[in-house]
């Protein structure tokens, strides 16, 4: 009896989020300023890459349904406020730009991977329209000055200011342990959670820095690890879409009579 051995599965492909832009502000020539474009973070991808996945940008004018449906993991990355009339708020003098088509589509994305059971990490921003799409609420600003003046872009984007604490038992206890140091730049944080959502790390003063969702691979940070060299959630990330990318391939081997 032979075996015959397929080749090895290809990297899992993880879906990044971005944000529409215009032209001018890359300097597109006159004419083309006002030209759409699509702007990522290189870090993002990068970190992908580096945790061992494929990663691919995703236009805003795609379907985020049928987005998911081809892709093994999402990343939901960090931006402006999200709209607060989705969590029954109103924009406040603090609220910075909204864009209602980005907050559909990564909402879309959100929808399709937990309907899908598709694993995603949501980062800042991500975190917080994670939590707005699960019917939760945010505080709408942090003073600066208060508590860990989360929102000052006082330090490089890569140093670690404060202190997270992580819930025993958790994703993120098991990928970082009981506490770790993290950067901080967002004004806003989750409020009370939505459904299914957990909270499951805490800065010093008591703001949400970590969440997931009960059952799924689903978890969302309120700090930039992609700013890091490497940050044990992509890795997270990627293992979790290469086993269900695998659960979906052809068998391994084939026994041969």
């Amino acid at each position: 009896m032979d075996i015959i051995s397929t080749p090895s599965l290809p990297r899992p492909l993880i879906g990044i989020s971005g944000r529409r832009l215009r032209g001018a502000a890359i300097g597109a020539p006159h004419g083309f300023a006002d030209a759409p474009l699509e702007a990522y973070l290189s870090e993002y991808s990068t970190s992908v890459l580096r945790a061992g996945g494929l990663p691919v940008h995703l236009p805003m004018d795609a379907d985020p349904w049928q987005l998911v449906a081809r892709l093994d993991g999402v990343v939901i990355v960090g931006g402006d406020d999200v709209d607060p009339r989705r969590y029954g708020q109103a924009p406040g003098p603090f609220t910075a730009l909204i864009d209602p088509q980005r907050d559909d589509f990564e909402a879309g994305l959100i929808e399709a991977a937990i309907e899908d059971g598709v694993p995603l990490l949501g980062v800042c921003r991500g975190a917080q329209l994670l939590n707005v799409v699960r019917g939760g609420t945010l505080h709408g600003h942090l003073a600066h000055g208060e508590g860990e003046s989360h929102g000052s872009y006082a330090y490089p984007r890569a140093h670690r200011v404060h202190e997270v604490r992580f819930a025993p038992g958790s994703v993120t206890h098991a990928l970082y342990g009981g506490t770790t140091r993290v950067n901080s730049f967002h004004h806003q944080a989750v409020d009370a959670p939505g459904e299914g959502v957990i909270v499951t790390g805490w800065a010093p003063d008591g703001v949400v820095e970590a969440i997931e969702i009960d059952g799924l691979p689903v978890v969302g940070v309120q700090w930039h690890p992609e700013t890091f060299d490497a940050d044990p959630v992509f890795d997270w990330l990627v293992e979790q879409a290469a086993a269900r990318a695998t659960l979906d391939a052809v068998p391994a081997t084939q026994n041969v009579a």
